[in-house]
């Protein structure tokens, strides 16, 4: 799963792939324009950026050649409703990974968004070290959890839960699910343990424990998480 930038100014088609790829569990940033993207991209650090050729401000081919010319290696999928041979020339000698034109199916656009991202394994790893959660950044090479004040107390097995969350972002996740994968029923038989762990992490997490922005509680079911 990945954090994805979409830089797209036809709102219906941006919202559109938000909500096919937060379906499909990767958390998912919009710009509507070059100048923004651009910027979005060297804040956010995503680890693919879909950018559409025609945009206000800035060209995606500006976009592209700027993020490039500063080193900027997240992979990129350009998106034009063009279909000739030249642009699709200059998308990638600019320095993108892929290229599809409008009209494009869904299902086809995830496809090649695994394709890249199974090529490029390491624009992922950064969730395998070093994350930010809310208040919380969680070191998981060292196991090493800080906050605005310093070093949080935080368990091994509540590390292993976040783990399991950021893996699993975007989707819902049963209590028997983290039961099973994280602890296994031989060991703890109640979800009741979940509830108490997700009660400790959301302390150390959220701005608001009452108002959680990143582990949602799915009534009925468990838990969703969110970056």
């Amino acid at each position: 799963m990945a954090k994805i930038l979409v830089i797209e100014d036809e709102e219906e088609m941006a919202s559109g792939l938000k909500d096919n790829f937060e379906y499909d569990g990767h958390e998912v940033i919009i710009a509507s324009d070059g100048d923004k993207g651009l910027q979005l991209a060297l804040e956010e650090k995503p680890h693919l950026i879909i950018l559409d050729v025609m945009l206000p401000r800035k060209s995606g081919f500006d976009v592209c050649k700027e993020l490039r010319a500063k080193g900027f290696k997240t992979p990129i999928i350009m998106l034009t409703a063009r279909g000739e041979e030249i642009d699709k020339v200059l998308g990638l000698e600019l320095g993108a990974d892929d290229y599809i034109t409008k009209p494009f199916s869904v299902r086809e656009l995830l496809a090649r968004t695994k394709a890249v991202l199974r090529r490029y394994p390491e624009t992922l790893s950064r969730y395998d070290n070093v994350l930010q959660v809310g208040k919380l950044t969680a070191d998981f090479t060292n196991f090493i959890a800080t906050d605005e004040h310093g070093e949080v107390d935080m368990s091994y097995k509540e590390f292993e839960i976040l783990k399991y969350f950021i893996e699993h972002r975007g989707k819902t996740i049963s209590r028997d699910e983290l039961l099973n994968d994280v602890w296994g029923y031989e060991i703890y038989p109640t979800s009741r343990t979940v509830d108490n762990y997700i009660v400790k992490l959301r302390k150390k997490i959220e701005q608001d424990v009452n108002r959680p922005k990143h582990i949602l509680t799915v009534y009925g079911i468990g838990y969703k998480f969110l970056l």
